[in-house]
């Protein structure tokens, strides 16, 4: 329905355990500032959160263009609150481009605010409408708020000393206020954020603030949304909380790892979508010793982080897929040359240039075998963006007291969504130890070998005593001198693989959610998880027998994973890609039958469907 502005309407207050928010426009309309604002709102207040930025890959696609639309979807509660959301309840459209392309997944009969000087014949026709949608009926199933923003930007600030492009551009803090007040926000948190942001540019802020004050207050003063809706705060665990993104969580954790290893954190790396942001976070941190070193290539960011773990450093270098391709041979010569590499994949959608900003799980394949010769690697993954944090500081461990490449996987969905994250402290994280020398025995070789890890000692080039060959040849199993002997080529290859299989000794058990045993086993690895968690719980809480398992280690695996798959009569393996995970396990665990329920789309999973589908298969 149609709010008719003259009549003003009672206005009823509802509590809601969650709901589900987009924001849309072009790329430079503040969708994210938008949303990221009323995400750090929702936290101070103490809702769980988690969101969903959508970019377009251009970076400044054409105005108006169904391609160039940017969105920002966040999903608070008072609940627990694991994905961004299936359906929204409300959609805020800048534009007929972003109502074009994000109306389909708004509830019949919820709100959708439009911004009505935007739907010009001009705008309408570059989203292919044939005709204004506002007006031909096509919004009935919906309760539409129409609002001049821009005009009543353009009023609010009227006197204002600043040029017509930086007035409409406020436009976005107008809907942010209308918001505001239907959710019963406070609007204090922004207000200081302008005024730290634009310390320097003290009318910036005063008519960002003034807008969104107006925005607030005409939704409140005119009455043109019958209901405002409260919230109560998430009942967390005790702690002190800020919302994170993954990017933002894995460069933490590798900070982390390196003050709790005792070592300098080396980054050595390329720009690449989504991947960048972690270079970002970590040049800020100089003051921790950290090294960040932008190269000119993916390969001179690996190698020089190779040069930085024959240097002692604990050395990172971060990529997407197509980086992580060119990186391949330099990742073989970390394995050959046994030094510890983490190489952080922020998986995006592909082949070759693909989908730069949209979510993806196909890397997982060539990361297990995406190099010559027999050359197996660690690889885990995170499953969720505060989750990020942890599975960073693992990776460090892992390379240190293994003395071999780690690849930790996310992707871009949790690298861009954010959560809450308890802040935790350093001395409650794992201990990490290495294999640093520092004196030769008179009987030192520099493949001497840890008993239990097959870990080779670490000796720094320069120490007296401890001098020895690093380099991409085989070497010898011993002295490390190169050798071509075909019993040694055996050992050595026998060796790193083994290596790699004794990681399963120092990483824990892999355990169900809901069901231990029963009629269905929901296996998932990777930023998957909220998605299969929530369908999951559904399930189990209509009496379904099911049970879920999340991989975050995949080679190896962990000890226990065939005794879990045997308890349950059907097993579906749900992936992000065309069934990368089911590969490697189908050659694994040959007795069991995996199903498989695959999504290409550059997008998560919708609860709602993996819960269509999972109820097929237990019929």
């Amino acid at each position: 329905m149609i709010i008719d502005k003259t009549k003003p309407v009672k206005k009823r207050v509802e509590q809601v355990n969650a709901v589900v928010i987009r924001f849309v426009g072009d790329s430079g309309d503040g969708m994210q500032l938008t949303g990221t604002q009323f995400t750090d709102t929702s936290a101070m207040f103490g809702n769980d959160i988690a969101t969903f930025p959508n970019y377009p890959a251009e970076i400044r696609a054409p105005q108006g263009s169904l391609y160039g639309v940017s969105g920002f979807q966040v999903h608070i509660g008072s609940v627990e609150i694991s994905t961004p959301g299936d359906d929204l309840d409300l959609l805020v459209a800048m534009n007929p481009a972003g109502l074009k392309t994000n109306l389909s997944a708004l509830k019949a009969g919820h709100t959708l605010i439009v911004d009505t000087d935007a739907f010009t014949k001009k705008n309408l026709q570059k989203a292919e409408y044939e005709s204004n949608p506002l007006e031909d009926g096509s919004m009935d199933n919906y309760r539409v708020i129409e609002v001049s923003m821009t005009s009543l930007t353009k009023e609010t600030l009227k006197g204002l000393s600043l040029d017509n492009k930086s007035i409409t551009r406020s436009k976005n803090m107008f809907a942010l206020g209308m918001v505001y007040w239907m959710y019963d926000r406070e609007m204090s948190h922004t207000l200081d954020f302008f005024n730290k942001k634009f310390k320097y540019k003290p009318t910036i802020a005063e008519a960002n603030a003034k807008v969104l004050k107006a925005g607030f207050y005409f939704a409140e003063t005119l009455e043109l949304i019958p209901n405002s809706y409260t919230i109560a705060p998430s009942k967390m665990a005790a702690g002190t909380y800020r919302i994170v993104n993954g990017n933002t969580a894995t460069a933490w954790g590798l900070l982390a790892a390196a003050e709790k290893s005792g070592l300098e954190l080396f980054l050595g790396s390329y720009p690449i979508t989504p991947a960048t942001d972690i270079l970002h976070e970590l040049v800020k941190h100089k003051h921790f010793g950290v090294k960040a070193f932008q190269a000119e290539d993916e390969i001179a960011g690996v190698t020089s982080a190779i040069g930085a773990a024959f240097a002692g450093d604990l050395a990172i270098t971060t990529t997407s897929g197509p980086g992580l391709a060119l990186k391949g041979e330099a990742i073989g010569l970390a394995l050959m040359t046994e030094l510890p590499l983490v190489i952080v994949n922020v998986q995006r959608g592909g082949p070759s240039t693909g989908l730069p900003t949209k979510t993806e799980q196909s890397d997982l394949l060539q990361a297990m075998y995406g190099r010559n010769g027999e050359s197996p690697v660690i690889i885990i993954a995170a499953s969720t963006p505060a989750d990020c944090f942890d599975f960073a500081y693992e990776a460090a461990r892992l390379a240190l007291e293994h003395m071999t490449p780690v690849i930790l996987l996310t992707d871009g969905y949790i690298a861009n969504g954010s959560e809450p994250w308890r802040i935790k402290s350093i001395k409650d994280m794992p201990n990490i130890k290495n294999h640093l020398i520092d004196a030769a025995s008179e009987s030192w070789h520099p493949y001497d070998r840890d008993n239990d890890t097959l870990a080779r000692n670490w000796a720094i080039p320069g120490t007296p005593g401890l001098e020895h060959r690093v380099g991409g040849l085989e070497k010898d199993k011993i002295t490390g001198n190169i050798s071509y002997g075909p019993e040694n080529h055996q050992i050595m290859t026998d060796i790193r693989a083994e290596k790699v299989r004794r990681v399963a000794n120092n990483i824990p058990d892999l355990k169900a959610e809901y069901d231990q045993e029963g009629d269905l086993l929901i296996v998932g690895w990777g930023g998957t998880y909220g998605s299969l968690h929530s369908a999951a719980r559904d399930l189990h809480n209509q009496g379904y027998k099911v049970g879920h398992v999340h991989f975050n280690y995949i080679n190896p695996m962990p000890k226990n994973t065939e005794e879990v798959f045997s308890k349950f009569k059907k097993i579906v393996v749900c992936e992000l890609n065309k069934g990368q995970l089911s590969f490697v396990l189908k050659g694994k665990y040959t007795q069991f039958k995996f199903l498989e329920y695959n999504k290409v789309m550059g997008l998560p999973f919708s609860v709602t469907d993996l819960v269509a589908k999972f109820k097929n298969i237990l019929k």
